[in-house]
């Protein structure tokens, strides 16, 4: 919370990051072969003032290439949306310190939560 009461805009970033590993570390389909965050985008459209209410926080996959995929999300109650935001994310090799390709298993995971209507696979184009 902020001076004004607010929750600060760092603080919206480990919302981000708390439902994106919730997601991505199942237990039966997970990217525990590692992956970073290349980039985030934020668009706060509303003040959230501190309470003991929780806020819901919906992501879905827009964009899955070669080697990146794309989070978007909104935090929001059911009435208004506090936060729009996306995150491309780099599967990667800590052994190799290197990106990585996203592995078959991963690409059929993320493509379960896809909007494809946003985007789609490199070199696939989107039906309109």
């Amino acid at each position: 919370m902020d001076a004004y009461g607010h929750i600060n805009n760092v603080v919206f970033l480990r919302y981000l990051e708390e439902a994106r590993i919730d997601f991505l570390f199942r237990p039966d389909k997970d990217f525990q072969q590692g992956s970073v965050v290349a980039r985030h985008e934020i668009d706060y459209k509303r003040q959230l003032v501190h309470r003991h209410a929780p806020v819901d926080i919906e992501l879905w996959v827009t964009q899955v290439r070669a080697a990146s995929f794309t989070i978007t999300y909104e935090v929001k109650d059911p009435d208004q949306v506090y936060v729009r935001a996306s995150t491309v994310i780099v599967p990667f090799d800590f052994a190799q310190q290197r990106p990585r390709r996203i592995t078959a298993e991963e690409r059929e995971f993320l493509r379960e939560y896809m909007d494809d209507h946003e985007s789609a696979d490199e070199g696939e184009a989107v039906a309109a």
